[in-house]
């Protein structure tokens, strides 16, 4: 799951990125009625935050989404930097 989103697939889902958010220990939060398309992952135990945009109508993330995730995962300690 990790070496699909390293590879920058232009079908990644946010299905996949909730999945893989989820392992990794963030949970999806509501960020209220005026969030619009925008999703808010948080990790209790550290604090640390991503937001997404949620992609409509469908499932498919843009790449600049999908590239933003994978630095957001970097960033935040979870994917190693190669």
């Amino acid at each position: 799951m990790i070496e699909r989103l390293k590879a920058l697939p232009s079908d990644y889902t946010f299905t996949e990125a909730r999945t893989l958010a989820g392992r990794f220990g963030y949970k999806e939060m509501s960020k209220g009625s005026t969030s619009g398309s925008r999703v808010l992952f948080c990790r209790e135990r550290d604090g640390r935050k991503i937001l997404l945009h949620k992609p409509h109508p469908g499932d498919v993330m843009k790449l600049y989404a999908v590239r933003q995730l994978l630095a957001a995962f970097r960033g935040n300690g979870d994917i190693d930097e190669e």
